[in-house]
């Protein structure tokens, strides 16, 4: 997007002149316009140059790119990108791998993310696709209290896929982990202050009445 014409830049013979605090001026001529930004040692920017007369502003334009800087940097700061995981499961998976997957899961969901699960049939498997679906019904359920069902089992191939959706968002378990974190930390300097009190500092006016 190309910067606004500012001051001597904007060649039209007048335009609808808003001031610094927003307080709309009126239709000025460009002259008038240009002698009340200097004399408020402001810039006069035109904000709106397809309106018929365009709009202008007067603002310290320094600042404002500044500001619109500043804004978007921390726009792409807090920007998070969706992260799908995968975890891949048999249909005949047994009970100990089936909790440590889904265990997966959980820390995925937890974070944020989103998790494609992949049932994988191998031979004669290929013919009981409901083994599948009900092992993907199952994970669903063991999980709901941390994510969705985002799009339903459906057969890919020698494949059978599932895609569950954090039910907090990518952002939300940042600022929790973050806070987490600073708690552990408080905690600990807590302790260790607590463990750096001296031993035998009893009050002495009791130590007297003994």
């Amino acid at each position: 997007m190309s910067e606004p014409r500012i001051n001597e830049r904007i060649r039209v013979p007048e335009v609808r002149l808003v001031g610094p605090n927003g307080e709309q001026v009126g239709i000025v001529r460009v002259e008038d316009a240009l002698r009340l930004a200097e004399e408020a040692n402001l810039d006069l920017v035109e904000v709106a140059p397809m309106a018929k007369p365009p709009v202008a502003k007067l603002m310290d334009f320094g600042k404002f790119k500044y500001e619109a800087a500043m804004k978007a940097r921390e726009a792409r700061k807090n920007q998070v990108n969706t992260v799908i995981k995968e975890i891949k499961l048999r249909p005949k998976i047994d009970p100990h791998d089936y909790g440590t997957k889904r265990g997966h899961v959980e820390r995925f969901l937890k974070a944020g993310d989103k998790v494609k699960v992949t049932i994988m049939f191998r031979g004669r498997e290929q013919s009981r696709p409901e083994l599948g679906r009900r092992l993907l019904e199952r994970l669903a359920q063991d999980i709901a209290d941390l994510g969705y069902v985002e799009s339903a089992p459906k057969q890919d191939g020698r494949n059978m896929i599932m895609v569950i959706g954090p039910t907090k968002k990518k952002a939300e378990a940042k600022a929790e982990q973050r806070r987490a974190r600073d708690r552990s930390v408080a905690e600990a300097a807590h302790a260790a202050n607590g463990a750096e009190a001296p031993v035998g500092s009893e009050d002495p006016a009791a130590s007297a009445a003994e």
